[in-house]
């Protein structure tokens, strides 16, 4: 077994000992909670899910509305108790998952003496051989060379918490091995998956509510946003460059970007003109709007549906997290890999667990007639980027960034990674207090004074 160094998960407490069963999961305004180990999470209630997102959730995944209730319901305790548990285990966490129709949570830990904290947390136990860190050093280490030179017939690769491994999907085991030699990382961590997949961005086409990109072009709204006093929304990178103007869905004038990264990441902004207004909504396709109340993401094996104008609501299983795939502009880094289908058009949509924002869509292969895979930018570094602010409808309308400078002071305080915190939170973090805007599950990095569309100093 090995207990690599924390790099990711360096914790501002590091001796703290979360109290996992009584963690409130953020945002979810009761749907769900995390009780005291073994309890089970209360049902979604009836009137709070979309009718169109359980329409999709019983085609995709064979779940009656009580089904898939139950199951958001489990999924929402699971992301929460995962999140403690990460934290309590640091550098001997190795990954977290869910499985079956009411959202079992694994953790894997690389110290067997764990197993009991975990069983008591309420989630099954595994023990493995490698941690999270050390997979994800190796994962890096195919970034950086993919950086540097795109792979040839590799489109994918990932960690997989389940087995325990970095999986490199390619066309040839040679093309596998050029790859994997190019990352100066050994096999020993590695497994090469044949594959045939050929994902390329959903460009074009919308998904969600459509927006049109001047002269030519369309995609889709992914989240309503603000940024201060300035509404407008997130997207896929890939569909515009700063300055590209769009007209809405209605074809009337609507805004133009104002950031784009893509390739590397795929995300962007458009700030919308005053006829448009930032809503908490996913565009619902006759079947009743989700209305969005945070965003707090889901773990490996969770349900998540997609909103888009081509092919309307869809819904699969996230396979794996922070997953990077080659299209033909280029290599795309930290994205979240699914079994949910889409086609050219759906691009730049919303993918959403219960009522919970997971990102835009990205790119991906296949289609929804005889199925595919689908990849999305996390919302979550998206809003951090261009210190942007989620519409939800938790916080009534969305919150103006503060305006005044972050403390200079030293780090410390209550605030802590790990940590899952519900919109009103209150938190200290160098000598200073900030009430939370959103929903989340703060990760290291996300401080309340480097964050304004998570925090705001009161």
């Amino acid at each position: 077994m090995e207990n690599t160094t924390l790099r990711r998960r360096v914790l501002a407490t590091a001796t703290a000992t979360v109290a996992v069963g009584a963690l409130a999961l953020a945002g979810l305004n009761g749907v769900a909670s995390a009780g005291p180990a073994g309890t089970t999470a209360p049902a979604v209630s009836a009137d709070s899910l979309s009718p169109g997102l359980l329409a999709a959730m019983e085609r995709d995944l064979g779940l009656d509305a009580e089904a898939a209730k139950t199951r958001i319901a489990g999924e929402y305790r699971a992301a929460a108790v995962a999140a403690g548990l990460e934290k309590t285990l640091g550098a001997s966490f190795a990954g977290a998952r869910v499985s079956g129709d009411k959202a079992d949570l694994t953790v894997s830990t690389t110290d067997a003496t764990e197993a009991a904290l975990i069983t008591k947390a309420g989630a099954r136990s595994e023990v493995v051989g490698h941690s999270l860190d050390r997979l994800e050093s190796v994962k890096a280490a195919l970034d950086k060379a993919a950086l540097s030179k795109a792979p040839k017939n590799v489109p994918v690769w990932y960690v997989d918490v389940e087995a325990n491994r970095v999986v490199v999907n390619a066309a040839s085991t040679s093309a596998a091995e050029a790859f994997v030699k190019a990352a100066g990382v050994g096999g020993r961590l590695v497994t090469v998956v044949r594959s045939t997949e050929q994902p390329r961005a959903l460009a074009d086409i919308r998904g969600g509510d459509a927006y049109y990109m001047n002269p030519s072009g369309r995609c889709s709204v992914g989240f309503a946003v603000t940024r201060g006093t300035q509404h407008g929304f997130v997207t896929a990178g890939h569909c515009g460059r700063v300055g590209t103007t769009t007209n809405g869905v209605n074809q009337q004038a609507q805004g133009s970007f104002q950031g784009s990264t893509f390739p590397g990441r795929d995300y962007a902004w458009v700030a919308t003109n005053t006829n448009w207004v930032a809503r908490p909504l996913v565009n619902g396709y006759g079947r009743g709007d989700v209305t969005v109340t945070g965003s707090t993401p889901s773990v490996v094996g969770a349900s998540v549906c997609r909103s888009g104008s081509t092919t309307g609501w869809h819904c699969g299983t996230i396979q794996q997290l922070n997953t990077s795939v080659t299209y033909p502009e280029g290599t795309i880094s930290g994205v979240t890999r699914t079994s949910v289908c889409a086609e050219p058009g759906d691009s730049g949509g919303s993918y959403i667990s219960g009522s919970q924002a997971q990102g835009v869509t990205s790119g991906g292969s296949g289609n929804c007639s005889s199925g595919g895979t689908t990849y999305f930018q996390p919302l979550l570094p998206a809003l951090q980027a261009y210190g942007l602010t989620l519409a939800t409808s938790g916080g009534g309308n969305p919150t103006t960034p503060p305006t005044t400078p972050p403390p200079t002071d030293q780090p410390g305080g209550t605030w802590a990674a790990g940590t899952t915190y519900a919109v009103g939170a209150t938190v200290t973090y160098g000598g200073a207090t900030y009430r939370c805007l959103q929903g989340h599950t703060a990760q290291a990095g996300w401080t309340p004074a480097a964050v304004p569309a998570l925090w705001q100093r009161v």
